[in-house]
């Protein structure tokens, strides 16, 4: 039986999102992350591995602010937002600011 190949777990092929999809996810995640925040105060001993979901929502946080940027910025010059694609975590944290 052969199996199927799996891409790569940086890059997740997700269907095609809109603006509002992509804000719709940082609405989400943002509420996720102060919620975890909130958590670690109340208790900071009971929630295992905050850091580490703290970390993960911050960078994925990133990329689809990036990626709302990259749509933006093709219709600001008549190009097709859809050709936009979440860029890999590492570059996105690579950016200086």
């Amino acid at each position: 039986m052969r199996t199927r190949e799996r891409a790569a777990p940086s890059t997740p092929r997700l269907r095609r999102m809109d603006d509002s999809d992509i804000l719709a996810r940082i609405r989400e995640m943002v509420d996720a992350e102060h919620e975890l925040r909130r958590k670690m105060q109340e208790n900071p001993g009971e929630v295992s591995d905050a850091a580490a979901q703290l970390h993960n929502l911050e960078e994925s946080l990133d990329q689809c602010w990036d990626l709302l940027r990259q749509r933006r910025a093709h219709r600001e010059f008549a190009q097709d937002p859809n050709e936009s694609q979440a860029r890999p975590r590492q570059q996105v944290e690579g950016y200086l600011q």
